[in-house]
């Protein structure tokens, strides 16, 4: 076999065995033509059955004494009528429960040539979901079982039906169809260039990873199909990977900010194959546990300072409160004053210290980013001079955001005072605010001051480094930036032609539509169950209902069009409703966690990472914060 035709029958054989049905191929003379890993898998059958040549009636005659098809008194007499059916090559599609208690479909195709193609297809959760949705059929309408039972059937028919077996009838002429097709299925981009950087293979999906780039790139040079700044990025990786290396890294592309995760793997033949997909929520999150862990070690390094430098304050105080109850000199009061005042200040100063460091939870709810913006003029403005403006730029879409929008206004006003105190009696403040692509929110806040000195470019972000003197504290921006952190975005901080800037960049993350439609409820408590399917029908949900992820992640896959999901964390099985948020963390669909957990336990903390978690018990009205407009306070 030439070198080609094996790398040919290798992307086969690789092709089928990612296909989740069980496929056999059988030749006109009842020997097999080709299987993939599930069909032996399926039937635990033996090598010498799913290696090509062999023979139909003994792999029917296997199966039958292996139990598959029940108590069979006369096995000869079975297999003779099995083979008979075979060589009518009769197109046929049944269901079938077998011995283990799974129920698969079988559909049949004949071959022009002659032979056939069947696939087997595991439907016994598609089964136990139709049970599930008629045994809850009073609490659904008759319009939404009717719609849920045409999609199972509409998926049972697609999921025996396409990948394999469509390929199968078109002889198997067309191998990079096929393998398109499988690959086209992955979340990410995957291609192989040759050795002068000529894609020979695409799944079309760069576009998808590189929002603006061409999909149809077969035969293009990796430059032109990147562009000049991407492939700039990506090129010292690539040249590593044609000498013979295998890098992987990530870089942040310009058109949407998302972050990109990048390996190369070298072949024989002196070309690369490319893997490329979207890391930008797993960056997110990861960025979000880096900052809670700093946070966890700074409490620990000064609580311990914090508690015995306030008792030495304490002290302090008494002392002078009891000296400025004596008969000192005049001029000892100005001292005696001095030195509570300065007490006092590093009182305030603790206080700061415990905000940065302590357990702050956050408070994600469906934000208005309009009223939110509105608020905030209304609220910075009487503390500005007449000589200084304060100007809203505010582009940012007409949906809802889930954010803290307390602790968000109280970071814009602390930029706001900060531009405020550098422009001194007059100048020009400026708020803008727009989204990035899907993937940011980005918030600006500039000014017309002198701008950042070079040492405050560098140290600004570091607690207590202040250019304000005795009048600062030094907690400000690491304050703010700490929050921007905490929601797995960043800060950045820079020198404008006309002055300074600060930039925040945030998650966008939609909240759930609050016009109500189809809620998955998932809890394994009956009665907690029936408190909050009330709550969400108040709200104005239909309500379906899971006790477990597998059972969750079934509905969710037959029901596209709901709405929202409301999962406790810890349910039936293994599985938690974490486990659930990153099963569907590729849709759309708007996830609420509940739990009562305390907030410093590990899972309550990983929750957080994913999204909203509510605090059992709550209220309807709590529920309703996370969905509905909420005005900042």
């Amino acid at each position: 076999m030439k070198q080609s035709d094996k790398q040919r029958a290798a992307m086969t054989t690789a092709g089928l065995n990612l296909i989740a049905q069980a496929l056999s191929i059988y030749d006109s003379d009842l020997r097999l033509a080709v299987c993939n890993r599930r069909f032996k898998e399926m039937f635990a059958l033996p090598d010498r059955l799913v290696t090509p040549g062999a023979r139909f009636d003994e792999t029917i005659r296997y199966i039958a004494e292996s139990g598959e098809y029940g108590p069979i008194e006369d096995i000869d007499e079975f297999v003779d009528s099995r083979v008979e059916q075979a060589l009518a090559f009769v197109p046929h599609y049944l269901e079938r429960t077998r011995a283990n208690g799974q129920v698969i479909s079988i559909e049949g195709a004949p071959l022009s040539q002659g032979g056939w193609v069947s696939v087997y297809t595991d439907i016994t959760r598609t089964k136990r979901v139709e049970l599930l949705l008629r045994a809850r059929s009073e609490e659904m309408s008759d319009r939404l079982i009717a719609h849920t039972e045409e999609l199972s059937a509409a998926n049972r028919e697609l999921a025996a039906t396409n990948s394999a077996l469509e390929e199968a009838k078109r002889q198997l002429t067309e191998i990079e169809a096929r393998t398109r097709l499988t690959t086209e299925m992955m979340p990410a981009h995957i291609a192989h260039v040759d050795g002068e950087g000529y894609y020979t293979f695409t799944n079309r999906r760069l576009s998808s990873v590189f929002p603006g780039r061409p999909s149809d790139i077969l035969g293009m040079h990796i430059s032109d199909a990147l562009g000049p700044s991407a492939f700039a990025r990506i090129e010292p990786h690539l040249m590593a990977a044609y000498k013979g290396g295998s890098p992987v890294f990530e870089f942040t592309e310009e058109h949407g900010s998302r972050r990109i995760r990048v390996a190369f793997t070298p072949d024989n033949s002196g070309g690369v194959f490319i893997l490329s997909m979207d890391v930008t929520e797993e960056t997110q999150a990861r960025v979000a546990l880096q900052q809670a862990r700093r946070r966890e070690m700074a409490a620990q390094m000064t609580s311990g300072l914090a508690h015995d430098f306030s008792n030495l304050l304490t002290i302090i105080l008494g002392i002078q409160g009891k000296l400025a109850k004596m008969d000192l000199p005049p001029e000892a009061d100005e001292l005696i004053q001095g030195t509570l005042s300065a007490a006092r200040r590093g009182g305030r100063l603790l206080n700061r210290i415990g905000e940065m460091t302590g357990q702050r939870t956050l408070r994600p709810q469906a934000t208005d980013m309009h009223v939110l913006l509105n608020e905030l003029k209304i609220l910075a403005s009487p503390s500005l001079p007449q000589g200084i403006g304060l100007s809203i730029l505010d582009n940012t879409p007409d949906v809802m955001l889930l954010l803290d929008a307390g602790k968000l206004q109280d970071a814009l006003l602390n930029l706001i005072f900060n531009a405020r105190d550098a422009c001194g009696t007059t100048g020009q403040i400026t708020v803008s605010v727009h989204a990035v692509g899907e993937t940011w929110l980005e918030i600006s806040v500039s000014d017309t001051g002198p701008g950042f000195s070079p040492e405050a470019l560098k140290q600004a972000l570091n607690p207590f480094f202040t250019t304000k003197g005795s009048e600062g504290s030094g907690l400000g921006l690491p304050t703010v930036y700490d929050m921007a952190k905490s929601t797995g975005g960043d800060m950045r901080i820079a020198n404008t032609v006309s002055g300074a800037s600060v930039t925040l960049r945030l998650p966008y993350r939609l909240a759930p539509d609050a016009s109500g439609g189809i809620a998955l409820l998932v809890e394994d408590s009956e009665s907690l169950r029936a408190t909050f399917r009330d709550m969400l029908i108040d709200l104005g949900y239909s309500v379906i209902e899971a006790t477990s992820v597998d059972e969750a992640s079934a509905l969710t896959a037959d029901i596209p069009d709901m709405a929202l999901v409301l999962s406790d964390i810890r349910l039936e099985g293994e599985a938690t409703g974490i486990d659930l948020v990153d099963r569907l963390a590729g849709s759309s669909l708007p996830c609420i966690l509940m739990t009562s957990l305390p907030p410093g336990d590990a899972m309550h903390r990983e929750a957080l990472k994913r999204g909203p978690v509510l605090q059992k018990p709550f209220t309807t009205q709590q529920l309703s914060a996370l969905i509905t407009p909420e005005t900042p306070s």
